[in-house]
C-alpha cells in the first residue's frame, strides 16, 4: 500500500514525519519518526545521529535565535520534573504536537553549557503503511563535529 502525503498531523492517526536536523548548511541528518513518539525520543535520536553522548539537559524552543529561553513555546527536560509551569515537558509531548505541519521548525538546544544549536524542520508527513515508525536516520550529510573537541595544552 502506498503512503499518502499530508500537510498536517492529526492527533488521532499515527503519521510518519521526516525531520531535517541541521547544525549548519551542508551538515544535517534526516530522521524519520512516528508522530506519536516523544520529544525525548527525538532528542536522543538527534544526539546519537551526530555521534554525541546523550548526557546533558536540552529543550526545544520556538525562537530560533537570540534569547531562546524567552520563546513563547518551550519544551524542556526540566519541565517533566517540575510540571505546572509555562514550559512543557519533553517526555509526554508527542512530536506531532510540537511539529504539526510541513515547514514547522524549532531550535533544539542541547547542553546548556556548550549550547549545541540544532535547527529542526518538518520536511514531509506521510501516513505509515504499517505500525509504529522509527525513529531512524535516513540521510547523513556532512561530518559531525566532536562533541568534546580536544583542547590543546597551553604553555
Amino acid at each position: 500500500m502506498a503512503t499518502r502525503k499530508l500537510a498536517r498531523v492529526t492527533t488521532t492517526e499515527q503519521m510518519t514525519q521526516v525531520l531535517r536536523v541541521s547544525l549548519k548548511p551542508g551538515l544535517y541528518r534526516d530522521i524519520e519518526v512516528g508522530s506519536r513518539r516523544s520529544l525525548y525520543e527525538l532528542a536522543e535520536t538527534i544526539t546519537r545521529a551526530f555521534d554525541f553522548d546523550f548526557d546533558h539537559a536540552f529543550g526545544f524552543f520556538s525562537r530560533m535565535t537570540g534569547r531562546v529561553f524567552d520563546s513563547p513555546l518551550r519544551y524542556e527536560l526540566f519541565a517533566d520534573q517540575e510540571p505546572g509551569g509555562r514550559v512543557r515537558g519533553v517526555k509526554q509531548t508527542p512530536i506531532g504536537r510540537a511539529f504539526p505541519r510541513i515547514g514547522a521548525k524549532m531550535l533544539f538546544l542541547f547542553d546548556y553549557g556548550d549550547e549545541w544549536r540544532f535547527r529542526v524542520e518538518v520536511r514531509d508527513i506521510n501516513r505509515p503503511s504499517t505500525g509504529e515508525v522509527g525513529p531512524k536516520v535516513i540521510a547523513v550529510v556532512g561530518k559531525a563535529p566532536q562533541q568534546y573537541p580536544n583542547v590543546a595544552d597551553e604553555g
